[in-house]
């Protein structure tokens, strides 16, 4: 959720009022120092006491450069010993090697620790210089590490940094909210006049303080030559927030980031204050696409064609129609190329290098498909995503940084076909996980750019059949099939393909399983993407000394099991996103032997969420001699609101429950 603060900064009429201050630094309380828990937050393992952030436009050294001075200062009551993270200090500095104007510095870093000794008495222990260390990063990057001294239960801490940057047009954000609890934080952001900004607050949590004024005369620059230099006025800004909640993560989420509250700004115009230029930089998407289009490690690699068009001939000689031509052009493409694991940029510095070394990262492998699929006379374009673990795309706003990652699309007939070459196991229009994101951008090079949803057809789906034998001596024997379609199938190949041979998986599975011996085992599909993923496995069981007596027990899911919720939270504010539906069935038969009854059977469950949104069903049959038990959970839906929560939570409480369960055979 966006709410818009301020759609452009303009110079506010004059007021006073009381701007923002700095609480003191270096300084403890009786009640910060003897706290034992956070009274809101009981569970919270550290809480920040007090966050100030300071970010200002300004004319910094003697030569006046115009640099954003970012502070910040916290201070953090360390509980117990699980919140010793909050004691660790990380952030990064793009550092230029060939100009030392365009690189970022971090300054002025202090900090202290302040604890009870054993005697009751108030200790304070500074942090050292020589503990700040600088780890290279990259070409041009520097991350700067420390943890404050002397932590332990009960500690403050408290530090404080300045930040130089040249690159005014990336303000610095404010998160109010982090993965621990916040009492109160605030920020504070200066802009000259010459700059304007488009601000916007991020997340569903309420602002406490939100004011703006105006500083006379608070950027004094020498522009136009004149004598004597021209003060423009600042509007000041100040945002605050208390008792703000940790955001908790959980599984199945996408980037934290795209959930917490922020303050953000985006640069629409500036005018340059020493020769009064105006310079826009806020951008429509047309902007992107002719910055694209004229990108020689973007738009220009799309135009090597020729790079392939006599590769291509061979691959689809003899494809009857456009679809088989695809699949053999996708598949040619995952075989010539193998992916490095990288996925920084959406640039190729050069598919024809890439090409030669038969190596690339996603741009290298996913452009080239593009360009071969065009080369086979197909309709393909690119599209532009945002992985899950690197944010939202923000559609208001156009921005190429927005993109890390490029996947191939072709149209073929009234259908369209998503497809990443990067992974060999992957099959035609199945995307990994990581790229289920919302939307994308579609590219190409004669037609303007648009977004498209990205929720491909694929699904979690698979059968499991069970058909054993109760022995006289208390053993099972008989089948499993597992049966493995969609994206399940990828997985289950992806597990498979880490060992040398099947054999060595069987043999794993074999380990991992004492009472279960694998008497006959084959897989079928393994290479054939476009095919189920069959395993059928001959198995014999010992359940004899599971019981005393008479009776045996057998519980049916011994080859995957639900042990523990993924849903823990009392409530979720961010959705629970798995990506893309599921379905996962299991049957089994059991036939006995004269004399035996079934003493425990399985107890009959069926819950469904709202909306058909999915359900969890077992169902119990008996026979003559024999029984049945079928065991289904279907999500239908990729994602599940907040409200929906504790529904689904509710649901994987039965399923955990329901496979904990027993099945007790029994001598009459």
């Amino acid at each position: 959720m966006k709410k818009a603060l301020s759609i452009f900064l303009v110079l506010f009429s004059i007021v006073t009022l009381a701007k923002a201050q700095d609480f003191p630094y270096g300084k403890v309380t009786d009640d910060e120092i003897n706290m034992k828990k956070y009274d809101k937050d009981t569970s919270a393992h550290a809480v920040v006491l007090h966050e100030f952030g300071k970010a200002a436009i300004a004319l910094v050294g003697s030569d006046n450069f115009i640099r954003l001075v970012y502070e910040y200062h916290v201070k953090i009551k360390i509980i117990n010993s699980k919140g010793f993270d909050s004691g660790t200090f990380e952030t990064a500095i793009y550092h230029s090697t060939g100009d030392p104007d365009n690189s970022e510095s971090m300054e002025d870093i202090t900090g202290v620790t302040f604890y009870k000794d054993d005697n009751g008495g108030l200790q304070k222990i500074e942090l050292d210089k020589s503990n700040i260390f600088q780890v290279k990063e990259g070409n041009n990057g520097i991350v700067y590490k420390f943890t404050m001294p002397g932590l332990r239960n009960g500690c403050v801490i408290e530090y404080k940094y300045k930040k130089i940057s040249p690159y005014f047009n990336n303000f610095h954000p404010w998160y109010f909210q982090s993965d621990i609890p916040k009492i109160y934080s605030e920020y504070e952001a200066h802009i000259p006049a010459y700059f304007r900004y488009n601000i916007s607050l991020k997340g569903n949590l309420k602002l406490i303080k939100k004011t703006a004024t105006v500083e006379q005369k608070c950027f004094m620059v020498n522009s136009g030559g004149g004598p004597e230099a021209q003060g423009a006025d600042c509007s000041v800004f100040n945002y605050a927030m208390a008792d703000v909640p940790a955001l908790v993560s959980e599984e199945y989420m996408t980037a934290p980031k795209n959930f917490m509250a922020v303050i953000s700004f985006a640069l629409t115009d500036y005018t340059d204050p020493y020769n009064e230029a105006t310079i826009k930089k806020a951008r429509q998407w047309h902007d992107v696409d002719y910055t694209l289009k004229s990108h020689i490690f973007f738009g220009d690699q799309l135009k090597k064609k020729a790079l392939f068009k006599d590769r291509i001939v061979p691959v689809i000689a003899g494809k009857g129609d456009d679809l088989d031509k695809s699949k053999a052009v996708y598949s040619y493409i995952q075989q010539l190329f193998k992916w490095d694991k990288t996925y920084d940029e959406i640039y190729s510095l050069s598919i024809s290098k890439a090409l030669e070394k038969h190596t690339g990262d996603d741009a290298d492998i996913n452009l080239s498909l593009v360009v071969a699929l065009n080369a086979a006379g197909l309709n393909a374009s690119t599209v532009l995503l945002s992985t899950r673990d690197h944010g939202t795309i923000n559609s208001l706003y156009p921005s190429i940084d927005d993109f890390n990652y490029v996947v191939a699309r072709v149209d073929i007939g009234d259908q369209n076909y998503l497809l990443d070459a990067t992974d060999p196991l992957l099959s035609f229009g199945t995307l990994p996980l990581k790229c289920l994101n919302g939307k994308g951008r579609v590219f190409s090079l004669d037609k303007p750019s648009y977004f498209m949803d990205i929720n491909p057809p694929q699904k979690e789906k698979t059968t499991k059949t069970l058909d054993f034998t109760l022995q006289d001596d208390g053993t099972l024997k008989g089948t499993l099939i597992n049966y493995s379609t969609g994206y399940d199938a990828y997985e289950k190949r992806v597990a498979i393909k880490k060992f040398n041979t099947t054999d060595e998986y069987v043999e794993d599975f074999n380990s991992k399983t004492p009472r279960v011996k694998v008497l006959k085992s084959e897989i079928s599909n393994l290479d054939s993407l476009e095919l189920p993923l069959i395993e059928k496995y001959d198995l014999e069981i010992n359940i004899a000394d599971k019981l005393n007596g008479n009776s045996q027990a057998f519980n049916p899911f011994f080859w995957d099991k639900l042990k523990v919720n993924p849903f823990t939270l009392a409530e979720r504010s961010y959705p629970v996103d798995f990506g893309m539906p599921s379905d996962q069935r299991l049957t089994l038969t059991i036939h006995l032997p004269a004399g035996y009854i079934v003493d425990s059977p399985p107890q009959a469950v069926a819950v469904s969420l709202p909306e058909n949104g999915g359900k969890f069903v077992t169902n119990y049959e008996a026979g003559d001699n024999s029984f049945s038990f079928s065991h289904v959970i279907q999500l239908n839906k990729p994602i599940y609101d907040p409200g929906e929560y504790p529904y689904l939570k509710e649901l994987y409480n039965k399923i955990i429950q329901s496979e904990k369960s027993e099945i007790i055979f029994k001598k009459r």
